[in-house]
């Protein structure tokens, strides 16, 4: 039998997002843009307004963003949040909440995208660090992605340096991919093989399962977190 996962229902996972009101060099504010390779994001807009600024193969575009909004991007999007009025989103994510475990590169100027220890030194924010040197480096980091960012943007030769920077941030994350798929095997592809198995033994007439029954509740294992986008408030699940 293939045991039910112990997280949120189809392996997503959820954290509460404050974007950051830092202004940057084009006069906006907001958090850092950045893809993920192998995961889906879903924003529920709770308050405030702004914007995603999003960046693909097909284009540029700008998605409003106010209270009841949904709006989601698939693997590759590169987006950016902007902050008009202190904007709050819960963030829906694929894969466990892979995408603040790893499936995340930032647009960092080429050079810095070159290995993986040039770009962590760039990006990692020291967990023991004071909080101000922890806000000090996600600003630093968020404009130097804002430099890399504006670039593709402005790119000539557009979908050559997307493709480009597409190449860079796979190579980037090779050496994490076997744990990445540990964490898919465990949460959403065992949530779908145990559907699969239900529908099996609900036709057979068989619910056993039903008895199993658990309900669960969990308040945030971490506050304030500094996030690629802003401050996070995240949840421990399995």
């Amino acid at each position: 039998m293939v045991s039910e996962p112990g997280g949120l229902p189809g392996g997503v996972a959820v954290s509460h997002l404050r974007v950051y009101d830092w202004p940057a060099a084009d006069g906006l504010h907001g958090g850092t843009p950045h893809l993920h390779l192998t995961c889906s994001e879903g924003y529920v807009v709770t308050a405030g307004r702004g914007a995603v600024q999003t960046l693909t193969a097909s284009g540029y575009e700008v998605t409003p963003l106010a209270p009841g909004t949904v709006a989601w991007f698939t693997p590759g999007t590169i987006h950016r949040l902007v902050n008009e009025d202190d904007l709050r989103i819960t963030v829906l994510m694929q894969n466990s909440g892979l995408p603040e475990a790893g499936d995340a590169v930032l647009t960092l100027p080429p050079e810095y995208l070159t290995d993986p220890e040039t770009y962590a030194a760039a990006t990692v924010i020291p967990a023991g660090a004071p909080r101000a040197e922890q806000a000090r480096i996600a600003r630093a980091r968020r404009d130097l992605a804002l430099e890399g960012y504006r670039a593709l943007r402005e790119a000539a030769d557009g979908p050559a340096a997307l493709a480009a920077f597409h190449r860079s941030a796979a190579a980037l994350v090779e050496p994490r991919l076997a744990e990445w798929r540990e964490r898919w095997l465990r949460g959403a592809r065992a949530a779908a093989q145990a559907t699969g198995e239900q529908l099996d033994r609900l036709s057979d007439g068989d619910v056993s399962h039903l008895a199993e029954a658990a309900v669960r509740a969990e308040q945030p294992s971490s506050q304030g977190k500094f996030g690629m986008c802003g401050w996070l408030d995240v949840y421990a699940l399995p």
